[in-house]
């Protein structure tokens, strides 16, 4: 595989996350914008809209805000996983040498940010808030770094890319262990089992996108009664997804150059309606193009623009409108704290692990990569917005003064990470 086919599908990718970013932004100042109008009390009714169903004696009836926290966020943590898959099997966490980077740098921007929360925090009631600072939003990141274009190089954007899933799949081990309410075993026990049917029949090359978004269903329902946050379930289904196709290179440009001279052969006239024949090779195509695609990577493309520009942004828009004017509620103490967390410990944490690694010489640095722009990707990881609120809403779920305090805490973070980060980057000099 050429680098030019390694590279523009990331950029695609930075290209996605980049816009979706902006999305992000705007949703954003959107919500608040709301929730701090005369019209506010619209603003929080609208998300505590009960929708669902009952049938017999099974009923499931939630708050529009969950369904979008448990439900969309499902989605959003099956891409996630979709990523985690892709990367350690084919991507840029395939091997030790390429994870070493990465790796070293997201453990210092999880395990740093979170000391410096227990050091910090003197209140038992805010205690459970210690994962909020641990999270960076590869969206915001990357939009950043697209807006500074070439004054950043591209290793840097694969570095920080590698450092998020890494961090995601940090993030999404303390939900499911730290976040998770009574477990009731029977209920998982029969989620795992579906899940168990589901890999063997990876494993076996069977794949079937209907039977998989029934089990994925069931598996997401039985995870959400037994008490382990549902959003779990998204990524565990994504390994279910097979990453090689059905059929080979050569066996599918044989089968298309065919099924080219049929349609040639049956194209008797230039009339827009297709003939019966042509049709059927038409069908034909379609199966033989569906057996070629990667299942993981077909999904992956088909559920990125969705995610970034549709699911994430509203997401935002349902969880970033924190009343100000309701201030003698605010726990200013925890909004500094996790600000703190964000901004210093990851700043801390990420460059001074890798610089001791490096020094060390367990990990090996890209040479166009400075120490100030590992400070900036650094202060960038301080951009903890989604999967940060994500944490907050499950820590103080009891606590809505406490989930709007650590909110705030949360903007207020990513902000002061996201202009440290881009000022840093800015006025670094670009490696020849």
């Amino acid at each position: 595989m050429t680098k030019s086919k390694i590279i523009t599908p990331f950029h695609n990718f930075v290209k996605i996350e980049g816009f979706g970013g902006i999305l992000l932004f705007i949703s954003t100042i959107l919500a608040l914008a709301w929730a701090n109008s005369p019209y506010a009390h619209y603003y929080t009714e609208l998300w505590q809209l009960e929708f669902g169903f009952t049938l017999v004696d099974f009923t499931l009836k939630k708050p529009l805000i969950l369904w979008i926290n448990d439900g969309l966020m499902g989605i959003f943590f099956f891409l996630i996983g979709l990523e985690i898959k892709r990367e350690f099997l084919i991507g840029e966490l395939n091997s030790l040498r390429k994870i070493s980077f990465p790796i070293f740098g997201a453990l210092g921007g999880m395990l740093v940010p979170v000391l410096f929360f227990f050091f910090l925090n003197q209140n038992d009631a805010t205690s459970g808030g210690w994962g909020i600072p641990m999270a960076t939003d590869i969206a915001f990141s990357l939009a950043i770094l697209n807006i500074l274009g070439d004054r950043v190089p591209l290793s840097l954007k694969l570095f920080l890319t590698a450092f998020a899933i890494v961090d995601d799949i940090g993030a999404v081990l303390v939900i499911a262990v730290f976040y998770s309410s009574s477990i009731k075993i029977g209920l998982i026990g029969a989620a795992l089992a579906l899940l168990v049917i589901s890999y063997t029949l990876s494993f076996r090359g069977y794949y079937s996108r209907y039977l998989t978004l029934t089990i994925g269903a069931v598996v997401w329902l039985l995870f959400l009664k037994s008490g382990i946050h549902p959003t779990i379930a998204g990524i565990l289904m994504a390994f279910a997804i097979p990453v090689r196709q059905k059929i080979y290179t050569a066996d599918f440009i044989n089968n298309l150059t065919e099924i080219t001279d049929k349609i040639k052969v049956s194209a008797v006239s230039r009339d827009p309606i297709l003939t019966r024949e042509q049709i059927e090779h038409v069908d034909e195509l379609e199966t033989w193009t569906e057996k070629f695609q990667s299942p993981l990577q077909h999904l992956e493309h088909a559920l990125h623009g969705w995610v970034a520009y549709i699911i994430l942004p509203i997401f935002a828009f349902a969880n970033a409108g924190v009343a100000f004017t309701n201030s003698g509620n605010l726990d200013y103490t925890l909004i500094t704290n996790i600000a703190i967390c964000l901004v210093v410990g990851n700043s801390i944490g990420i460059t001074a692990v890798i610089t001791l690694a490096k020094k060390l010489r367990i990990i090996d640095m890209p040479s166009d990569i400075t120490n100030r722009h590992l400070l900036g990707v650094a202060f960038l990881a301080g951009v903890g917005f989604t999967m940060a609120i994500f944490i907050a809403s499950l820590a103080f779920a009891d606590r809505p003064d406490l989930i709007d305090s650590a909110k705030i805490g949360v903007l207020l973070g990513s902000f002061v990470s996201a202009v440290l980060g881009y000022l840093t980057l800015r006025l670094t000099k670009r490696v020849p």
